[in-house]
C-alpha cells in the first residue's frame, strides 16, 4: 500500500481515491494486519456488538435490528457494505450517515496509525468507520460482513451474538464452490459461548459441526425459533420469548420473516442487555428503510429495484416478482459483475422478462453488455417476436430507455450489481 506523503488529503472523495489506487489487490483476505491497527487505533467496544453474515438477507437483517433497537431508544451503530450513492451510508449512527469531516478524520488517524502495515480499500476503510463508532459512546453496534466471514475485517471483533442469515453460492474463488465450504467460512464469526444464530433453514453440516467445535451457543431456525402468520400479522417464537401480532416487515419479499426471526432472535439473546418492549418491536419493523430490496417505486410504470446478483438472490426476485400480479411486459435493466454465475441468473428470471435492457458498468470486473446479450442468446430469450435486447453504456441510458417504451401497466426491473441500482437511483434523483 503507498504511503501517504505530503500535506494529508482534505476531502472525502480525496481519500476514497487515494485509497482506490494505493493498494495492489482489491481483496486481501486475513486478520492479522487489521487487528494490528486496530489496537494501535485503540478501537474497542464495551457494548453489545452484533455481526452479521451470510450469503444473502444481511442487509436487512441488519436494517431490521437498526429500526428496532433505534425505537427502543438506543444509540446504534450501524455498519454495512457496499454502499448504493454516497460512501457515507456504510457507516450510520441512529440512522444518519456519518459526516464527511468525521470520515477524513478518522481515514488520517488510520493512516497514521498504520505506519507500514498494508491494508486494502475495505480494511482501511473499516477501520476508519469503526474508529468513528468507538469514539462516540454507543449502546450497541451491528457490524455486517463484507465476505464470507472467517477472515472478514469486521472479525477482528468478538460478536456477542453472531448471525448467519443464509449460504449460498457466491464468491467462490475467495469461499470455495460447496455450501459446505462456504457455510465454515461464515461460521468464523461464531465464538465460544456466545449466542450463534443461523436462519437458513437448511444449514450447511460444516457451520453446525463448527459450532459445536468452539461450543458457540448455535440458535437454528425451526429448532430455537421460528415463526407463523397469515395475511395480516405474524409471530415470532424463540427459546423463552414470544413476540405475537406483529405487523409485517415495511421491506418486501418472500424471505423478510425469516430475516426478521432472525433478528428477533438475536435480541431476545441480548434481551438483558438490551431489552425492549413489544410496540418498540413493532414500530421498528415497520419504519425500516433499505433501498434496493425488491423495492417497489410509486407511479406507474411499476419499477422495481434489487440487488439480486447471486443464484439464490434471482430465485428470491423470481418469486417476489411472480406474487406481483400481471403486468403485460416486463423490461429489464440488467448489469452484473463477471464473477458472478449471470447464466445461472438468467436462468432464473427470463421467464418473468420479455424485454432485455443489459448495460455496461464503470469497473474493470463488470461484465460488459455486450457479453450478457451473449449469453442471454445463448439461452434463447429472443425465441419469439415479443422479445427484445438492446445494449446500453450506463444504468441510466437503459433505465431512460424502458422507461420510454413502457406502457403504463408495464414493470421495470432494475436489478443485479449495486452498481445498476445505485445509477437507475442517481438518474431518478437528478
Amino acid at each position: 500500500m503507498t504511503k501517504l506523503t505530503g500535506n494529508p488529503l482534505n476531502t472525502l472523495a480525496d481519500w476514497l481515491a487515494h485509497l482506490e489506487t494505493a493498494h495492489p489487490t482489491v481483496i486481501e483476505l486475513g486478520l492479522q494486519r487489521v487487528a494490528a491497527v486496530r489496537d494501535r487505533l485503540g478501537i474497542e467496544f464495551q457494548c453489545p456488538v452484533i455481526i452479521v453474515g451470510g450469503t444473502n438477507g444481511k442487509g436487512s437483517t441488519c436494517a431490521m435490528l437498526e429500526s428496532i433497537l433505534m425505537q427502543g431508544g438506543y444509540k446504534v451503530g450501524l455498519y454495512t457494505s457496499p454502499h448504493l450513492i454516497h460512501f457515507n451510508e456504510r457507516a450510520r449512527i441512529n440512522g444518519v450517515p456519518v459526516a464527511d469531516s468525521q470520515l477524513v478524520d478518522a481515514f488520517l488517524a488510520v493512516e497514521q496509525a498504520r505506519s507500514d502495515t498494508s491494508l486494502s480499500y475495505f480494511e482501511f476503510t473499516t477501520l476508519g468507520c469503526l474508529k468513528i463508532f468507538a469514539d462516540a459512546g454507543l449502546d450497541v453496534v451491528i457490524l455486517e460482513v463484507g465476505l464470507g466471514g472467517r477472515l472478514d475485517a469486521v472479525n477482528i471483533f468478538n460478536a456477542d451474538v453472531a448471525i448467519v442469515t443464509s449460504v449460498d453460492i457466491d464468491h467462490v474463488e475467495y469461499l470455495g464452490n460447496t455450501r459446505e465450504a462456504i457455510g465454515f467460512e461464515k461460521a468464523g464469526i461464531f465464538r465460544t459461548g456466545k449466542t450463534a444464530v443461523c436462519s437458513d433453514p437448511s444449514p450447511p453440516q460444516s457451520l453446525i459441526d463448527h459450532a459445536r467445535e468452539i461450543d458457540a451457543d448455535l440458535w437454528l431456525f425451526g429448532r430455537d425459533f421460528n415463526y407463523a402468520g397469515d395475511s395480516l400479522q405474524w409471530n415470532y417464537a424463540g427459546r423463552q420469548q414470544r413476540r405475537n401480532s406483529l405487523a409485517y416487515p415495511s421491506l418486501r419479499g418472500a424471505n423478510q420473516l425469516l430475516n426478521a426471526s432472525a433478528a428477533l432472535a438475536a435480541l431476545e439473546a441480548l434481551k438483558d442487555r438490551l431489552p425492549l418492549g413489544a410496540q418498540e418491536i413493532r414500530n421498528g419493523l415497520v419504519m425500516i428503510d433499505l433501498p434496493g430490496r425488491f423495492q417497489v417505486m410509486p407511479g406507474k410504470p411499476t419499477v422495481v429495484l434489487d440487488v439480486a446478483h447471486n443464484l439464490q438472490a434471482a430465485a428470491t426476485l423470481h418469486q417476489n416478482l411472480g406474487n406481483m400480479g400481471f403486468h403485460p411486459y416486463t423490461y429489464a435493466v440488467f448489469g452484473a459483475m463477471q464473477d458472478k454465475d449471470i447464466a445461472g441468473v438468467i436462468r432464473q428470471l427470463k421467464d418473468q422478462i420479455d424485454h432485455w435492457c443489459v448495460t455496461d458498468l464503470p469497473l474493470p470486473r463488470a461484465a460488459s453488455a455486450q457479453h450478457l446479450e451473449n449469453l442471454l442468446i445463448a439461452q434463447d430469450v429472443l425465441s419469439d417476436r415479443e422479445r427484445s435486447i438492446q445494449r446500453f453504456a450506463t444504468p441510466a441510458d437503459a433505465y431512460n430507455y424502458a422507461l420510454s417504451k413502457a406502457g403504463e401497466n408495464d414493470r421495470i426491473v432494475v436489478f443485479g450489481s449495486f452498481l445498476t441500482v445505485a445509477g437507475v437511483i442517481a438518474q431518478r434523483q437528478s
